[in-house]
C-alpha cells in the first residue's frame, strides 16, 4: 500500500497523456523527422511518445522509467526542436542547455544521442567529466556550446574556477536522478542548480521515487507534467536465473566452464572488487579468450575502447 504522501504526490502530478502512432504525429522540425527516418525510427516508445508533447509546450516534466525504454530522445528531441526553432548564439562560457548523468559512460552516451538526432543541425555538443585533462573541455566552453552534457564532480569544479558560466541557461536536465543522489551528489548538484537562472525548462528522469527525489522534484520543477512507464517486465521474467555454490577455489574452473558452454557468446562479469575484476580479466585472457577489465581506475579513453570492442562482439 501506498503512503499517505506518496498518494498525495501522485495525485498532484497526474496528467493525462495521448498515445501517438507515429514521430511524424509529433509535430517535431522537419529536420528532427529526416534523422529519425534515416536511422531507422517510426515509432516512439510509450515514454518518448508520452514526455515529447508536454516538453513541447515547454511544460517541466517529472519521468519516471527504466534504463532502455528510450528516455534520451524523450528529452534530446524536444530540446532540439526548441534550439533549432530559436536560433540565437550560444553564451560565452555557457550553454543553452544542461543535462546531468551520474557516470562518464553515460554523459557521452547522452551526447551521442544529441548528435545522431540533431545531425542536420547546425547544433554543437559538448562533454564534460572528470578522469581527463580539463583542457579540451575548457575551450570548448569559451565560445559557448549549445548542448552540455555533463557529470555533476567536474561540472561544479570548473564553475567553481570560474571556468564555466551557466546564467544563461533555459534548460536543465537530470537523468537518472535516483542514481546520481546514490552516488552521494546531492550537494554538487545543489551548488550546480543555484548558479542557474530560476526561469528555465527543468526536466527529471528517475527509475525510482525514494523521498530524495519528490524533495528534489518539489525543488526544481514548477507544475511538472508527470509520466510514468512501467518496465516492459521484471527481471526474473527476462532472465532466466540460477545460482552455484562454490568454494572460492573452485571459482576460476567453474566460471571458465561457464564461458566455454556452446552458444554462450559474449559475457559480462562483475566483481567486488577492482583488482579482482583485473585478476579475472587476466585468466580469462590466459585461457585462450578476448576479455577487458572495465573500472573506475581505468582510464577514460581505455573505458571507451572497452566499451566500443564489447559492443562490436
Amino acid at each position: 500500500m501506498q503512503s499517505p504522501s506518496r498518494r498525495n504526490f501522485s495525485k498532484r502530478w497526474r496528467r493525462l497523456v495521448t498515445m501517438t502512432t507515429t514521430f511524424a504525429d509529433l509535430s517535431l522540425a522537419p529536420s528532427l523527422l529526416q534523422a529519425l527516418t534515416e536511422a531507422g525510427y517510426v515509432q516512439p516508445t510509450p515514454i518518448q511518445a508520452q514526455s515529447i508533447p508536454f516538453l513541447l509546450e515547454g511544460r517541466d516534466l517529472l519521468g519516471m522509467a527504466q534504463t532502455g525504454t528510450g528516455k534520451t530522445a524523450s528529452f534530446a528531441l524536444p530540446l532540439l526542436h526548441r534550439l533549432t526553432t530559436t536560433p540565437r548564439p550560444a553564451p560565452k562560457g555557457g550553454a543553452r542547455v544542461l543535462v546531468l548523468a551520474p557516470t562518464r559512460e553515460l554523459v557521452s552516451q547522452i551526447a551521442d544521442g544529441f548528435q545522431s538526432f540533431g545531425r542536420h543541425l547546425n547544433l554543437n555538443v559538448t562533454t564534460i567529466f572528470g578522469g581527463v585533462s580539463q583542457f579540451h573541455q575548457v575551450n570548448a566552453l569559451k565560445d559557448g556550446v549549445d548542448i552540455l552534457v555533463a557529470a555533476p564532480g567536474r561540472l561544479l569544479d570548473l564553475i567553481e574556477q570560474g571556468l564555466c558560466d551557466l546564467s544563461q541557461l533555459e534548460a536543465l536536465v537530470l537523468d537518472e536522478a535516483d542514481q546520481m543522489l546514490d552516488m552521494g551528489f546531492a550537494k554538487p548538484i545543489e551548488r550546480i542548480v543555484a548558479t542557474l537562472p530560476k526561469d528555465r525548462h527543468t526536466i527529471l528522469f528517475s527509475a525510482t521515487m525514494p523521498k530524495s527525489i519528490t524533495a528534489l522534484v518539489d525543488s526544481l520543477l514548477r507544475d511538472p507534467a508527470k509520466v510514468e512507464i512501467a518496465p516492459p517486465s521484471s527481471t526474473v521474467d527476462r532472465i532466466e536465473q540460477s545460482v552455484m555454490f562454490l568454494n572460492a577455489a573452485d571459482k576460476k574452473a567453474a566460471l571458465l566452464a561457464q564461458l566455454e558452454t556452446p552458444g554462450m557468446g559474449q559475457a559480462v562479469v562483475f566483481t567486488l572488487q577492482k583488482n579482482i575484476a583485473n585478476e579475472v580479466c587476466a585468466f580469462i585472457t590466459e585461457a585462450g579468450n578476448t576479455a577487458e577489465a572495465l573500472h573506475g581506475n581505468k582510464s577514460q579513453g581505455h573505458r571507451e575502447r572497452a566499451l566500443n570492442a564489447f559492443r562490436d562482439g
